[in-house]
This record gives C-alpha cells, sequence and structure tokens, in this order.
C-alpha cells in the first residue's frame, strides 16, 4: 500500500492553505471566518454522517470498543503527564501544553476511513465506525478540558456548547436509534462532509507559522512521539490483551497510527491558544503518518 500517495491529498491541501494565506490577497482576514464555518457548522455535520452511516453492532465489537476506548484512555493520559516527567517537565511552557496535548491521542477520521476500506474492505469500515463512536466524544472531551482549565473557563458549559462534541453525541443516538439519513439528503450531507476536510485542511494551513515550531520544540517531539510511537505500541499491547482477532487487531493499529485531527488547530484557535503552533504539528503528524502507519499495519500486526 503506497501510503505517502494516500496521505498527500492532505499534506498538499495543507500547503496550498499556506501559500494562499502567505503569498496572496486571500489572507488572515478571509481565512478567520472560514475556520468559524468549519467548526460550528462543517465539521459537526461530518461527524453526524461518519457515525450514522454505519450501523454499530455493539455485541459484536464489545472487545474493539472496550480497547479503543482504553487506548484513548492511555493515549489521553500520557499526553496530559508529560508535565510531570522529571527532566522534560521544567522544558515544557504549561499553557502551550494544553493547546497541543490535543495532538497525542486525537486522529484524522477522513484518513482512517479511507485507509479501513483498503485495509480490511467493507468490515473495516464497520470496525472503525464502531472505534470512531466510542473514542470521538472521549477525544474532545480530553483535548477540551486543559485548554478550558487554563483559559479559567467553565469546563461543563465548554463541553455542552462544543459543536463536534454535539455533532458526536446527537450522531450517536441517532445511530443507535436506527435513523438513517435520507437518500435525498444524502447527496448534500456528503458535499458538506467533503468541503470540511478541503477547508478544514486549507485553515489550517493558513494559520500555520513553521517558524512557531522552533519555540518549542521539546515539546513538539514529545507530543509526537505519544501519537506514533506511543499509541501504535499502546494499541498492540491491547489488542493482545482484549483478544482482539485479527481483523480486529488491523483496524485498531491502524487507527492508532493516523495522522492526528485537522481540527486540533480550529480547536486551539478558537479557544484563543496558539493556532499556528498546533497548526505545525498536525503538518509534521500528517508527514509522519507516512512512517507510523506502516510501522504499525506492517511491523507491529506481524508480532
Amino acid at each position: 500500500m503506497n501510503f505517502a500517495q494516500l496521505l498527500f491529498p492532505d499534506f498538499s491541501l495543507i500547503l496550498i492553505g499556506y501559500l494562499l494565506c502567505r503569498f496572496t490577497a486571500l489572507d488572515r482576514k478571509v481565512w478567520e471566518p472560514i475556520e468559524s464555518l468549519v467548526y460550528y457548522f462543517l465539521f459537526p455535520v461530518l461527524l453526524f454522517q461518519s457515525i450514522v452511516k454505519s450501523p454499530l453492532d455493539l455485541g459484536a465489537t464489545s472487545s474493539l470498543m472496550a480497547a479503543g476506548f482504553t487506548l484513548g484512555l492511555l493515549g489521553i493520559g500520557l499526553s496530559y503527564s508529560l508535565p510531570h516527567w522529571p527532566w522534560l517537565g521544567k522544558r515544557l511552557d504549561v499553557r502551550l501544553h494544553a493547546a497541543s496535548a490535543q495532538i497525542g491521542f486525537r486522529f484524522n477520521s477522513f484518513i482512517a476511513l479511507a485507509l479501513a476500506d483498503k485495509v480490511a474492505g467493507p468490515q473495516g469500515l464497520q470496525l472503525i465506525a464502531v472505534i470512531i463512536g466510542v473514542c470521538v466524544p472521549l477525544f474532545n472531551v480530553g483535548a477540551v478540558w486543559p485548554m478550558a482549565r487554563h483559559a479559567q473557563k467553565h469546563f461543563v458549559g465548554e463541553l455542552l456548547r462544543n459543536p463536534l462534541i454535539i455533532g458526536t453525541a446527537s450522531g450517536l443516538v441517532a445511530n443507535l436509534l436506527g435513523f438513517q439519513i435520507p437518500v435525498w439528503l444524502e447527496p448534500t450531507v456528503s458535499r458538506i462532509g467533503q468541503a470540511s476536510l478541503a477547508l478544514g485542511l486549507m485553515a489550517a494551513g493558513a494559520g500555520m507559522q513553521l517558524g512557531s515550531l522552533h519555540a518549542a520544540k521539546t515539546l513538539g517531539v514529545a507530543v509526537l512521539a505519544v501519537k506514533h510511537l506511543g499509541m501504535p505500541l499502546m494499541a498492540l499491547g491491547l489488542s493482545r490483551l482484549f483478544q482482539l482477532d485479527a481483523t480486529q487487531t488491523t483496524v485498531l493499529l491502524m487507527f492508532s497510527a493516523v495522522p492526528t485531527a485537522s481540527s486540533c488547530y480550529v480547536l486551539a484557535a478558537r479557544m484563543g491558544y496558539n493556532g499556528p503552533y498546533v497548526a505545525g504539528l498536525v503538518t509534521l503528524s500528517t508527514l509522519l503518518g507516512m512512517v507510523s502507519l506502516p510501522f504499525a499495519i506492517g511491523v507491529l500486526n506481524a508480532l
């Protein structure tokens, strides 16, 4: 499987956004309202659609659900623990860590959905939908909590107003109730989802300042190591612990190694944090996915 070819479209959109913002009249004044459109409307619709369109078989996938949820908890815990490490903690900016910790455990659902079909066929799509349904609420809570705390905002209020959580929760409820998007509405919803991917990645590029990564290189290395090394290794251990079958193991390993979510930048920027730094980490994570995906699916899956 050519992972570089699969990831290139996402990375190229980030690069296009960066070039448009820096070298054309489409500067930050144009991209700021686009960020709001993506965050408050396009991404929530995409999350709802992604969860609703694949029915969840809770009985047959309970072990995978438990493994995915546990992996999420471990990833969040490891990302949060970085400031408390003896040598590392002294070199981390607490506020910057609050914004970038989400890089260590969140995932690009678009890449995950695209890969699942290639790695495990139709069953892979169903299994990744289960993991998305379980982990998206957990990861959004994990992403919002430290930023709300350091920004001295009310945590519960931030969660209740978070459009990504609203989109995910409503999608889960609709899925469990057997709701299906009407056939006549599917093309419109699908196009909204496609627009969210393109505009979200381009907005991340428009807000990117690669030079800002030099201000906190140690933090960047730490959170990216959690994402692209720690998560796949923990996924391998959990696949053994929960006795997952071969297909479930492959999907879990793939899920653990995909690049981080492009919406990390949007969330950080909307909550008043250093969006350009987070956008730079998203870019590096997309590149590192070309290494971590073959490592997880090829090397670890063969153990």
